[in-house]
């Protein structure tokens, strides 16, 4: 079965959130200069591509990186678009959604993400009604090709906090440019490093198997 990556690199051209760590990549050896192996080193933001927030960024005491439930990070999910022109995404704003039955896994495609080079000044996102709404059908990740859950000017990332607070998690910086709307099977597991805010995510959709 095909395979389509939705992942944001890690690496330089990929714009950071304005003010965090950019990647950027040294080399501690190099063959072409005598050693014995080619070795890099990298500084970075965890939140530089694609990638998951742990409950951590947004709540001293919660959970840190290495403890993100792995379960949550893969299965059946929904890729729904949104409008990018609004501000606010209301339950009705998710046409593509099924009206009834259980929505554990929701990608957003906004068209508003970093995947083309450059970082949005703005993008669509959900209101606190809508969160609620979806964690009453059993939301256990909200993924996002936008740079963050909140706005760029969001202080109180609310998003973040009901969502965490609902028991569900979260994706961000994907690239679903070329995906289309419906259901798909998931695997976005976090990379296990331990204590941070955030980690990366090689996120990887297959089309589910027609009846």
């Amino acid at each position: 079965m095909r395979e389509l990556d939705i992942s944001i690199p890690m690496g330089s051209r990929t714009p950071e959130w304005p003010g965090d760590k950019p990647f950027s990549c040294g080399w501690t050896m190099r063959l072409a200069a005598g050693g014995s192996v080619n070795l890099s080193a990298i500084t970075t933001s965890p939140h530089v591509g694609t990638h998951a927030d742990a409950p951590l960024h947004v709540h001293d005491g919660w959970l840190a990186s290495h403890e993100l439930p792995l379960s949550a990070f893969a299965g059946r999910a929904f890729v729904c678009s949104v409008n990018p022109s609004i501000d606010h995404v209301e339950p009705n704003d998710l046409p593509s959604l099924p009206s009834r039955g259980p929505v554990e896994r929701l990608l957003l495609r906004t068209q508003c993400g970093v995947a083309g080079g450059s970082f949005p000044k703005r993008w669509p996102v959900l209101s606190l009604d809508t969160v609620r709404v979806l964690l009453g059908r059993g939301l256990v990740l909200l993924g996002v090709d936008t740079p963050s859950l909140d706005g760029l000017d969001s202080k109180t990332l609310d998003v973040h906090h009901a969502l965490f607070r609902g028991g569900a998690f979260n994706l961000e910086n994907l690239d679903l440019r070329s995906i289309a709307d419906g259901e798909y099977e998931l695997i976005a597991y976090p990379l296990l490093v331990a204590d941070l805010d955030a980690a990366p995510v090689r996120a990887i959709l297959k089309p589910c198997a027609t009846e």
